[in-house]
């Protein structure tokens, strides 16, 4: 089998242009992919490898973006991501083995962890493709291809980084956590948890929601592109979709719903409160959890 890893069937010394343009080609004509050595298949495997690198992401914070509630405040690099997509029918399923394990996959395990200072427990997978930085720690779950997973950042048991979702430095999985993936449409923002947040066990956040720097999520808050975020901290309900402002503090809710069928209650998320902005984010996320009754 080829290995996406060896430097003879990858564009080591590619600008990004350029890979970009080998990219956009091979999505215009699938064909030019079916030569497995040739420029378009080691231009797809090039920007799979940057990635695993952390040279590449599928979305970066833009730092020029002032107002907080700004649609630009992250960039998401679409091209990348269907790279990603290209890079799997270059692939073929193979057996790898951990020790008396066996397993079925398209993607080479990740390697060089011990290097680069991150702290991967078994039975946890980090596949080819995502970038843990250094001082990490992934509990038994998994981090899927394109993720990028920030310093200091725990990934607790059986918490999920899906495919492309970026996690902040000194982030807190807890337990159970899912965040979702995405490759397509293209351009679709991914999960993106900022430097900071708490995200309680069992909760779920999925379709492009964005959790702002040290935020709280409570146990059991689920997050979809479409659930209705409701900050109800001050005297007046305020309504937001798609993103939890930074070091908001949230509970699940119920709210009702009228159906045809009558009125049901559906699930929620409940902006409660706003963690203390201390220089001791540890004191501080202590006290949001006292003060608040956070279940984590």
């Amino acid at each position: 089998m080829l290995d996406p890893r060896e430097p003879a069937l990858r564009l080591p010394d590619v600008d990004v242009a350029s890979l970009r343009a080998n990219i956009d080609a091979a999505l215009a004509d699938r064909a030019l992919l079916q030569d497995a050595t040739g420029l378009y298949a080691r231009s797809v495997r090039e920007v799979v490898w940057r990635l695993d690198q952390g040279q590449l992401r599928v979305a970066e914070r833009n730092p020029n973006a002032s107002d907080p509630e700004s649609a630009d405040r992250w960039t998401v690099n679409a091209w990348i991501q269907q790279a990603v997509g290209l890079f799997f029918p270059l692939s073929k399923l193979e057996t790898v083995r951990a020790g008396d394990l066996e397993y079925t996959d398209k993607l080479p395990p990740k390697h060089d962890l011990f290097a680069t200072g991150v702290r991967v427990v078994p039975p946890a997978v980090v596949r080819y493709g995502a970038f843990v930085e250094k001082g990490a720690v992934v509990m038994p779950g998994l981090v899927n291809i394109g993720a990028h997973v920030g310093a200091g950042t725990m990934v607790d048991t059986w918490a999920t980084v899906g495919s492309c979702a970026q996690v902040g430095k000194g982030v807190h999985l807890s337990g159970g956590v899912g965040l979702g993936g995405v490759l397509e449409p293209p351009g679709a923002r991914p999960v993106i948890i900022e430097d900071g947040a708490f995200i309680g066990s069992r909760c779920v956040v999925v379709e492009g929601v964005l959790v702002e720097e040290e935020a709280v999520l409570g146990a059991g808050v689920v997050l979809t592109g479409s659930t209705q975020i409701l900050d109800v901290s001050g005297d007046t309900e305020k309504v937001l979709k798609g993103r939890i402002p930074a070091r908001s503090v949230v509970l699940p809710g119920v709210r009702p719903r009228k159906f045809p069928a009558g009125e049901y209650l559906v699930p929620c998320a409940l902006i409660v409160g706003q963690r203390k902005a201390s220089t001791d984010q540890k004191t501080s996320l202590n006290t949001a959890l006292r003060d608040f009754g956070v279940s984590v």
